[in-house]
């Protein structure tokens, strides 16, 4: 069975009017939309009704795995390397929010590469007489996010392991430190991120050191520390040499707080209010 007709069989499983009568409907709707330029009010609701309808069909496929293994073959078919692991499909399975956050961004891609492609350009056509057959907008647009789903998996893989990194620096306050040096947080204070573990070890030392961490993470050098401080840049590194060496112990659950659940720690870290000093 093709590509394509594996995901016509998935939309008419969520669809309940008849593909025929789809495919007739989405062409009369074309042609009202093309008057337009597929732009304005009226292309716009057709966009958000394509987006939410399409929803639960890409959930349904991702969850099943049968649009990763679709995606892959795509790829694969055309020499482009896409490989997708055992465990990220397990996760993608088991996982609402995972799903949610990839088929996000896959939405966000394909909803102008499908105006593009299919609208603009003439990409869907009703009348297709190959031997697959014309299909309806929609299975055409769920086509058009394997595309994109390459795209985003990899970015998604990315942030995870980037995730991972901080996770297990987190464990290790000298390899925390090892690691600011490599995140892009310099300038952008709110991304520098802290797990309850490490806020509870870092809450529970001096106030001194408390603001030699704070200010080290936040990119400022020895010597301006030591100067808002009204100390010296020895006395910054041995504080920080010192922290370094005080283990941490992971919470109890065994989990860190997420990314984005610690933002605002940081930024109020940044905030530019005075830090105590003796």
């Amino acid at each position: 069975m093709s590509e394509m007709n594996v995901i016509a069989e998935a939309v008419d499983g969520f669809l309940a009017d008849p593909r025929v009568l789809r495919i007739q409907r989405d062409a009369a709707l074309v042609a009202d939309l093309a008057l337009g330029g597929f732009e304005g009010l009226e292309y716009r609701v057709f966009e958000d009704r394509l987006l939410l309808e399409s929803m639960p069909i890409l959930r349904g496929m991702l969850r099943s795995g049968t649009f990763i293994t679709l995606s892959v073959q795509r790829f694969e078919k055309r020499g482009i390397p896409f490989f997708v692991s055992s465990e990220n499909r397990q996760l993608l399975h088991s996982s609402d929010a995972e799903r949610d956050d990839i088929i996000v961004d896959v939405l966000m891609h394909s909803q102008k590469t499908f105006r593009t492609r299919a609208l603009l350009n003439g990409g869907w056509n009703p009348n297709f007489r190959g031997h697959k057959g014309p299909c309806c907008l929609m299975t055409y647009f769920i086509g058009r996010c394997m595309w994109d789903f390459r795209r985003v998996y990899l970015r998604w893989v990315r942030e995870r392991e980037r995730i991972a990194q901080v996770e297990a620096a987190l464990l290790d306050p000298e390899a925390f430190f090892r690691l600011l040096t490599a995140l892009p947080h310099h300038g952008e204070p709110e991304t520098i991120l802290f797990s309850t573990a490490f806020m509870d070890l870092l809450d529970a030392q001096p106030a001194e050191t408390r603001a030699v961490v704070r200010l080290t993470c936040e990119g400022y050098s020895d010597g301006e520390i030591a100067d808002r401080l009204k100390s010296t840049p020895g006395a910054v590194r041995t504080r920080r040499y010192r922290f370094k060496k005080v283990p941490i112990r992971p919470p109890a659950s065994g989990r860190f707080g997420s990314l984005r659940s610690c933002t605002s720690t940081a930024s109020a870290s940044s905030s530019g209010v005075p830090y105590e000093h003796a």
